[in-house]
């Protein structure tokens, strides 16, 4: 098993930064991509960032929406991936969550996830 434990959400305005964190613990071994997803009320988990944690050069990918305002990085002696979002803006008003996938590509679907936190509100007021 692994866990994930989010954290570093708020409430902030348009245009504030907010930097996620997610803790990865447990048999992490096998673990090689760490994404970002978020879900707002009434819609489907879309994906956000994700980077290859354990097996590359800390390659990423990231969701158009959020290109050039969000940057995804780990911590690897720390166990930790940090999304670090600038200029928000109320559509980012989500539930964020990290996930963890055993695949050995940056990957975006969700199914392809095999471990979640249990999520971090993050609300951009106009």
């Amino acid at each position: 098993q692994v866990q994930l434990v989010e954290s570093g959400g708020g409430l902030v305005q348009a245009g504030d930064s907010l930097r996620l964190s997610c803790a990865v613990s447990g048999r992490t071994r096998g673990t090689f991509t760490i994404g970002w997803f978020r879900q707002a009320p009434g819609k489907e988990r879309e994906f956000v960032a994700a980077i290859g944690w354990t097996w590359s050069d800390n390659s990423t990918d990231y969701a158009d929406s959020v290109k050039g305002r969000f940057t995804i990085s780990s911590d690897n002696a720390k166990n930790t991936v940090n999304l670090q979002m600038n200029s928000l803006k109320p559509e980012d008003t989500a539930v964020y969550y990290c996930a963890a996938s055993q695949w050995k590509v940056v990957i975006q679907a969700p199914r392809n996830y095999d471990y979640w936190g249990q999520g971090t509100q993050v609300t951009v007021s106009s």
